[in-house]
């Protein structure tokens, strides 16, 4: 199941102009997913997914008693690239670049209200306006669309922590 999630999550990640695109260009000048992106982004994207399905948890800060949102961005950020981040997401949310919606790539932190509170929930943006994150009690770590009108109504911005140039 791990691997067919994996799967269709990286699928998510490419556009379809960008596959289209891909395609197009010469064999010496096509790359994968994976390799388009800096291997600290890579790491991201993929220990996030290897969170999907652990349980959330108010204050949670590691897989076994489960995840609240900041406790599973940071655990992945620790884990793969080393990067310690603040326990919130009203902080996260003042860490590394601003990132205009139009600019987004895999790897960066997603932001929205949805405790009547501006930057309340953090997530990991996938790409093709996809993410990955711990929602609420009663969920799990998993995969949403950011075209979905909940999240669109509260999207509040996004930040860059890697360098995935």
């Amino acid at each position: 199941m791990f691997t067919t999630l994996l799967v269709s999550a990286l699928a998510l990640c490419v556009p379809n102009a960008a596959l289209a695109a891909e395609q197009s260009r010469k064999p010496e000048e096509q790359q994968s997913f994976l390799e388009r992106y800096t291997n600290a982004a890579q790491d991201v994207i993929l220990q996030g997914l290897k969170l999907v399905g652990v349980r959330y948890r108010w204050g949670g800060n590691n897989e076994d008693s489960g995840l609240d949102c900041s406790g599973f961005v940071r655990l992945v950020y620790k884990d793969t690239i080393g990067t310690l981040l603040p326990r919130t997401a009203r902080e996260m949310s003042e860490m590394g670049q601003r990132v205009d919606a139009s600019q987004l790539k895999p790897g960066d932190l997603v932001f929205f209200n949805t405790m009547r509170r501006a930057f309340s929930h953090v997530g990991i943006y996938l790409g093709d306006n996809h993410f990955l994150h711990a929602p609420r009690a009663g969920a799990e770590v998993r995969v949403e669309s950011m075209d979905s009108s909940y999240w669109l109504q509260r999207y509040n911005g996004a930040r860059r922590i890697i360098d995935n140039e």
